[in-house]
């Protein structure tokens, strides 16, 4: 019976298990389900519904043992995308999950990292980004396992941050250090996220750019706490720390500033993140650490993760949405799992109560029941946990109003704080401003007293003027009465030093006078202690003898009577004295009323003075006045005539007035000139502003020379080139603008000392240096010259092809001597076609002198041949340029043939200069061509002998070609002994060669494209120029093309290595080589 009463426990407990283990088979498959749907390599988000049914799975277990059994499985290094998308899922896991999330995820740190090292060595862009993601996790494991009070999500308070930075300061120093770390890791995630989109131009509607933006919005998050805990950490170190010492803090925390501030204005602009995350605003400068009051002003960013009202649509394939856990199928497959176990049971036992029992039904109504009561619980909790979710936001929007709210009133308390020092400042300024007050009656009580005193000095003044007034009316003239005032003045000067002087003579007097009283009232006393000695004597002889008595009695008598004269006579001293006292006393008297008259006397006389001063005053301002008038006028006539100037520039009726470059530059230069006598009468007359005649005159002098210069300037320019012409009038323009400004500064009291015309100096300048370059080139070799130089420069020409044949025969004969065999056969034949060449072009120069000779005498009529070259200049110079370019082509092909034969130089130099040759007789042709005779025989030979030239030089280049190919060893490639790899290596390295030669050889195309468009640009002359200089204008209706490398007929073609590009010259007849 016992055991029968355990039997429904044993029942119960074996229900329970498989209840659980269909629960936990249950929750496996859930989480299995979500994570192979958030993390593949799929580019398109992570889903909220995935991901948050994987943090439940972390609260649900307590840590993240089953997400990382599972996420163990996957394999890393076959997709970028699937580690990109596992590192999101496990920041999230991080930030939300279980406080036990952290402690099973630094147990896999080695694993992330080796994510990390594997993608940073491949070049694909998810394997960047990867590396960076892995870096930040890495960091912020390392962050969070050392600072266990401070959570992964980082919502802490101020106090919790304190009580986590601690006390010491050394603490706090490393912990700001750790923070600026963790920042910089979220910053390079961020940056380099957005520079990828930005690289491909990718649109946020894009699944492919959400799968990278996706995890921003937990750097965001992260981003506003740490630079929250940034500022605080940073104000408690300013507090205890010199600011010297935290120098390095705080320029790290602003360049932290101005990143996190771009990465959050970029990200506010982006539509993806407006309906997923509100991103905090950031002041527009960086707090100033130095001024703890700034504290106050310091907002904490808040990051607001609104509702999502809409539910996300659910895939075919997706589980059920919440609970997550449903027990419903595990019940029924339970209870379908068990009727074998069941039969059993009442086949021993018997089925109770004849086959039913009511307490199956009870289990089975309280099973239902329970799972309805599960069911209701797990949309309760579903609702609850939506509630916290809005509670949160609500709590978050709150904070932020909060800290708005401290932040405005700590804002009041320093606009109070303010007041309250701007009100004590205005009490102090009352203050003051009523002692002000009172001082200022007391000077208004003295200044009456002095007005008083005034009426009396000016009655005083007044008699003085009648006194004096026939003096008055002689002394007209100012200058006059000053030198009386003076001459007045110095002998008031010399009275009071004779009256001193005599002062000081009795002074002296009435001291030695006294002296001489006090030395006889000395001598006196002397002499009555003499006499009293005297009378002690006697007195003592008297007691010895009594019979002088008598004797002594009448001493005594007449010493008494002498006693009495010497107080008399020292009485009568005494009075006298006392009598030079009181002479002395008047007289000092006289002499101070004498003093204080003259005083009053000499401020009289400066008062007038003062008078006359301030007339003087008044006519000088007068005549500054007049003279600045005078200026004015003078200067609004210069602008008049400058502005006049400026309007013919758009004038339609000026367009037909033309000018020469000559006399531009002539008008430039006296206009320059004109500017430094601007100058020098500017700073005369900011000397001595009382005569203004050398600045009028060359400002007079200036208005017009300007003028005619913009004129002039304007003329020229109808004439000359569409670049010159559009500068010169340009210039001209801004000549004239800046010239009315200098004006205008002159104008103004204000500005005239800073008034300054060098900026019209380096127009005008301009101008002058365009006007240089519109004259006709050459004219720096005399008309008269230009037919000998002809003649010398065909003369050289062919003494040069005579010096180069010399040459290459010493250079064969010296070949023979030193090499034998194919070598010698090679240079025979190089040289040999050299010598053909350098004599086919002197049959070309004698055919071209002939040519040449005939043109002169059939063109020149009753004028000599140097006029006629004169006259024809441009053609001339055309002659000289190409005769110049054989002789030094003939020069250079000989040097190039040189270092061939002796093996210092290069084949394809011997081959460029049997171009430059073939080109520079083709100029040579077609200069003598131009004003030849179609039908002349001459001409016909001169032709013969430029394609017999050029005949020549291909066999030069055909020559030179041959014996290349001859001399050069080809060595034979054997790649028999090589492996696939190594044969796939020595493909790559040989490809990168190729396109390093590639590269070489379009950049060295590019040069030589730049060096032939600048030749050009060196020699030419404009169409128009070279008409006014030859005189003719009949040659222009077939012109030749005279660039330096004309057409060749086809065995002259060059490889298509350097093509010339397509730029027009700007001459089609000559240039000169300089």
């Amino acid at each position: 019976m016992s055991s029968l009463g355990h039997v429904p426990t044993r029942v119960k407990s074996k229900r329970t298990e498989v209840r659980l283990g269909a629960e936990r088979d249950h929750f496996d498959k859930q989480q299995l389900s979500s994570i192979s749907k958030a993390i593949n390599s799929t580019e398109i988000p992570v889903k909220e519904k995935h991901a948050r049914r994987i943090i439940l799975g972390t609260h649900r277990e307590k840590g993240a043992f089953t997400f990382w059994s599972y996420a163990l499985g996957f394999t890393f290094p076959s997709s970028s995308i699937l580690c990109w998308k596992f590192c999101h899922v496990l920041h999230k896991i991080l930030r939300d999950g279980h406080r036990n999330v952290l402690q099973d995820c630094t147990r896999h740190y080695s694993s992330m990292v080796e994510i990390g090292e594997i993608w940073g060595n491949l070049h694909d862009r998810y394997g960047q980004l990867v590396t960076l993601y892995s870096k930040l996790l890495c960091t912020k494991l390392k962050f969070h396992t050392k600072h266990g009070d401070i959570p992964a999500n980082l919502e802490i308070t101020d106090e919790e941050l304190e009580r986590a930075a601690g006390t010491d300061i050394n603490n706090v120093f490393q912990l700001s250090v750790e923070v600026f770390d963790y920042m910089d890791a979220e910053l390079r995630l961020a940056e380099t996220v957005l520079r990828q989109l930005n690289s491909s131009l990718a649109m946020t509607t894009l699944t492919s750019s959400q799968c990278r933006l996706a995890p921003l919005i937990q750097v965001i998050q992260d981003c506003s706490h740490l630079y929250h805990f940034a500022v605080k950490l940073l104000f408690k170190l300013h507090a205890c720390l010199p600011a010297d010492t935290l120098q390095g803090h705080r320029d790290r925390f602003h360049d932290q500033f101005h990143k996190l501030k771009n990465f959050f204005n970029r990200a506010k602009e982006m539509i993806y993140f407006k309906r997923l995350i509100q991103i905090p605003k950031l002041p527009e400068s960086p707090p100033n650490f130095l001024h703890a009051a700034s504290l106050a002003k310091h907002v904490k960013p808040v990051v607001v993760i609104p509702n999502e009202d809409e539910p996300e649509m659910q895939d075919d394939d997706d589980d059920e949405p919440e609970p997550l856990i449903e027990v419903d199928s595990v019940t029924t497959s339970s209870v379908q799992a068990q009727p074998q176990q069941v039969d059993i049971f009442d086949q021993t036992f018997g089925p109770p109560n004849g086959g039913f029992d009511d307490r199956d039904l009870q289990i089975e109504t309280l099973k239902r029941e329970l799972e309805l009561l599960r069911a209701e619980l797990e949309r309760v909790k579903a609702e609850a946990q939506r509630y916290i979710t809005q509670l949160k936001s609500q709590i978050n929007s709150l904070e932020a109003e909060l800290e708005e709210q401290r932040a405005q009133k700590q804002r009041a308390l320093v606009e109070n704080e303010q007041l309250r020092m701007e009100l004590e400042a205005t009490r102090r300024r009352n203050t003051e401003h009523e002692s002000l007050q009172t001082t200022f009656i007391e000077a208004e009580k003295r200044a009456q007293a002095t007005e008083q005193r005034y009426n009396k000095l000016k009655e005083k003044h007044t008699e003085l003027v009648s006194s004096h007034a026939e003096l008055l009316r002689k002394s007209a003239d100012t200058v006059k009465m000053l030198s009386v005032t003076q001459q007045t003045q110095e002998e008031v000067e010399r009275t009071k030093q004779q009256l001193t002087f005599e002062m000081d003579r009795i002074k002296q007097e009435s001291d030695m006078k006294m002296e001489e009283q006090r030395f006889e009232v000395e001598r006196v006393k002397r002499e009555l202690e003499e006499k009293m000695a005297e009378v002690t004597r006697i007195k003592a002889t008297l007691q010895s003898s009594e019979k002088t008595s008598e004797q002594i009695n009448s001493s005594m008598t007449a010493l008494q009577t002498e006693k009495e004269r010497l107080m008399r006579s020292v009485s009568e001293k005494e009075a006298e004295l006392s009598s030079l006292r009181q002479t002395a006393q008047l007289q000092q008297s006289s002499l101070q009323q004498e003093r204080d008259k003259t005083s009053r006397e000499l401020g009289e006389l400066q008062g007038k003075l003062k008078e006359k001063t301030s007339q003087e005053e008044k006519m000088k301002q007068k005549l500054l006045e007049e003279q600045f008038a005078l200026l004015q006028g003078t200067i609004t006539e210069a602008e008049t005539i400058i502005q006049d100037a400026i309007a013919k520039l758009d004038d339609p009726l000026h367009i037909r007035c033309t000018s020469s470059p000559d006399y531009l530059i002539s008008r430039a230069e006296a206009a320059l000139g004109s500017i430094d006598k601007v100058k020098k009468g500017h700073a005369d007359y900011l000397r001595n502003m009382s005569d203004a005649g050398t600045l009028l005159r060359s400002l007079t002098q200036f208005s017009h020379l300007t003028a005619d210069t913009i004129v002039n300037g304007s003329a020229t320019a109808h004439m000359a080139p569409t670049d010159h012409a559009d500068k010169l009038t340009e210039n001209c323009r801004s000549c004239g603008t800046q010239s009315l400004l200098f004006l205008g500064e002159m104008k103004s009291k204000a500005t005239l000392q800073k008034a300054d015309p060098a900026t019209i100096r380096i127009i005008i300048q301009k101008i002058l240096h365009l006007g240089q370059e519109l004259r006709p080139k050459g004219l720096d070799v005399r008309q008269e010259e230009l037919g000998d130089l002809v003649d010398k420069e065909m003369a050289a020409t062919s003494a040069a092809i005579e010096e180069a044949v010399r040459r290459i025969d010493e250079m064969m004969s010296q070949a023979r001597k030193d090499t034998t065999g194919v070598k010698l056969e090679v240079n025979e034949r190089i040289l040999f076609s050299c010598t053909d060449l350098m004599k086919a072009i002197r049959m070309l120069v004698i055919a071209s002198t002939d040519l040449q000779k005939e043109i002169v005498e059939g063109g020149r009529g009753a004028a000599t041949i140097r006029e006629f070259y004169a006259k024809n200049s441009r053609w001339t110079e055309g002659l000289i340029s190409a005769a110049k370019a054989v002789g030094w082509g003939a020069t250079e092909m000989v040097e190039s043939a040189d270092k061939v034969v002796l093996h210092t130089g290069k084949y394809e130099e011997l081959i460029v200069c049997s171009h430059e040759i073939a080109a520079s007789t083709a100029q040579l042709v077609a200069a003598s061509k131009v004003k030849a005779d179609r039908h002349s025989k001459k001409l016909t030979k001169l032709q013969h002998a430029s394609r017999h030239v050029n005949e020549m030089a291909a066999n030069v280049v055909a020559s030179t070609k041959t014996g290349q190919e001859h001399l050069e060893d080809k060595d034979t490639m054997d790649f028999s002994g090589l492996s696939l790899i190594k044969l796939k290596k020595e493909e790559m390295e040989s490809q990168v060669k190729v396109l390093e030669l590639e590269s070489m050889l379009d950049n060295e195309r590019l040069r030589l494209g730049e060096l032939r468009k600048k030749h050009y640009e060196i020699a030419g002359v404009p169409l128009d120029q070279l008409a006014e200089g030859n005189g003719e204008t009949s040659s222009l209706v077939n012109p030749v093309t005279m660039s330096p490398k004309p057409l060749k007929p086809s065995l002259m073609k060059k490889p298509p290595l350097a093509q010339k590009p397509n730029i027009p010259p700007k001459n089609q007849f000559a240039y000169s080589f300089k």
